[in-house]
């Protein structure tokens, strides 16, 4: 049985190419940075989970709830193929059940804050809200797009930031927990204009601070779909 089953929807992403000195300490040990044209990204990421079950149960008050995430991308070589993956500076959820269960179960980096989302559409556009508040500031990412989606193409930015099926956290310098991510290929929409009013450095600490005044290389919707989370397991390497 999957760990877990939800659907993601709206993904708001807005991508940042940074130093990869940035990360070498949150880079799990048997995993290596996973580049996009060279690009080391980090992505910030507001999306709704909706319809979350947990081993097959639905957790009242806990089905459908914002989370938004900083997270950067790795690559893992086993059994003569490449594992795509994730791995999060930060994930925030509005529930401190959600917060106790990612961390003490997956190892990850959780918070709870107030959260909110908004979603609108007319005739000409849709728009996707999520604001969260720290330290009695609220951030808000918001992103205008198209209302018809398209089909995301092969071998296109959006490709490498949306298709990466497994998730690694590091636990120490030598443990390293993964768990799969299962979802069809999703379809995204034409993102016309965007809002990111965001702390990082609060948020995710002074060491992200530098993105307060960097613009994003992309910004991207994807529609999302149903998802499942598999059981974790971990992997250990060779001490030195």
């Amino acid at each position: 049985m999957s760990f877990l089953r939800a659907e993601w929807r709206k993904l708001a992403i807005a991508n940042y190419a940074i130093d990869k000195e940035c990360l070498t300490e949150f880079l799990p040990a048997g995993t290596e940075l996973d580049l996009w044209n060279g690009k080391c990204f980090a992505s910030l990421i507001g999306f709704m989970f909706k319809n979350t079950r947990l081993l097959g149960i639905k957790i009242p008050w806990h089905v459908n709830f914002e989370e938004v995430n900083l997270r950067f991308y790795v690559k893992r070589f086993e059994n003569g193929e490449w594992k795509r993956g994730v791995v999060f500076i930060k994930e925030i959820v509005p529930k401190r059940a959600l917060t106790f269960v990612a961390n003490t179960f997956y190892n990850e980096r959780y918070e709870t804050l107030p959260m909110s989302h908004k979603w609108s559409e007319d005739e000409q556009a849709r728009t996707v809200v999520y604001s969260w508040t720290k330290a009695g500031k609220e951030n808000v990412f918001q992103v205008t797009s198209s209302i018809e989606s398209f089909e995301i193409g092969l071998g296109s930015e959006t490709e490498f930031i949306t298709e990466h099926y497994w998730g690694y956290t590091k636990i120490n310098d030598f443990k390293t927990t993964e768990y799969e991510v299962t979802h069809p290929k999703w379809r995204a929409y034409e993102v016309k204009e965007f809002v990111i009013n965001v702390d990082f450095g609060s948020v995710y600490g002074r060491r992200f601070e530098f993105l307060n005044t960097q613009e994003p290389t992309s910004v991207m919707l994807a529609e999302g779909s149903g998802i499942t989370v598999e059981n974790k397991k971990t992997i250990k390497t060779i001490r030195p």
